[in-house]
């Protein structure tokens, strides 16, 4: 078995470990992917309504304006008169936040307090009709402002998390669950290495113990003829095959 360097230890603990690694990868990718779809389709809807925002703010606009030179013409400028009545405002901002798939964003909403009117002794003898038309024009049109602020800060928002989603997607379908499917086939051809060369010694063991026991069994049976062939008597002459060997004498 060789090493690899970057490659993971081939045991089956971390053959588990990596498949429980990349079955969390999988449902990570499936939560990310789920989350990006849910942003893209409020982030489409808050495009849509910026446009609308956008168009209604001009046209608001223009109809402040008009109303404005129109008061000027029918009761002089009065610009004085409203910066001297003003004792505090008459307009404040609130944000409340709203969740989007684990994205918070603003939404500003506007509070008119009725008890405040700079306005209510201005122009009574010239215009005060088109001085209050006046007010009503640029109030409508700062609650315009206010929600084209909400959706263009919403819109931007959105957009960069549906970029940071997008890339921990791709990275986890192009490169994190790839390269654990990679390690997890290469331990797998590690181990069933580790088996086939665990096969082989265990069998080369077995055949040399089954050689060593091939000449034990056949050399005991012939020591034992050799010590019957040859013997001595008790008086001390040798017996060849059970007779005695007389001495010769010349």
């Amino acid at each position: 078995m060789s090493s690899t360097s970057g490659k993971p230890l081939p045991s089956r603990m971390t053959l588990q470990l990596l498949k429980q690694k990349r079955t969390n990868a999988f449902l990570g990718y499936s939560l990310l992917k789920r989350k990006s779809d849910a942003l893209t389709s409020k982030f489409r809807k808050l495009l849509k309504d910026t446009i609308e925002g956008k168009e209604k703010v001009i046209e608001g606009f223009n109809e402040a304006s008009y109303a404005l030179a129109n008061a000027v013409w029918s009761a002089g400028d009065f610009k004085s008169l409203v910066v001297e009545s003003v004792g505090r405002s008459a307009v404040t901002l609130r944000v409340r936040t709203e969740n989007v798939a684990g994205v918070i964003i603003p939404h500003f909403e506007l509070k008119i307090d009725p008890t405040v009117d700079v306005i209510a002794n201005i122009g009574l003898t010239t215009g005060g009709n088109v001085i209050h038309s006046v007010k009503t024009a640029h109030v409508e049109f700062l609650q315009t402002l206010a929600e084209l602020a909400s959706l263009q800060v919403s819109f931007m928002m959105l957009e960069q998390e549906i970029k940071m989603t997008n890339r921990r997607v791709n990275a986890l379908d192009n490169l994190v669950i790839p390269t654990i499917d990679e390690h997890v086939e290469y331990i797998k051809r590690e181990l069933d290495e580790l088996e086939r060369e665990e096969f082989y010694r265990l069998k080369m063991v077995r055949n040399m113990n089954q050689d060593d026991d091939v000449p034990a069994r056949s050399a005991t049976p012939t020591k034992a003829g050799e010590c019957g062939a040859q013997s001595q008597s008790a008086d001390g002459s040798r017996m060849i095959f059970g007779h005695v060997d007389e001495d010769i004498v010349v």
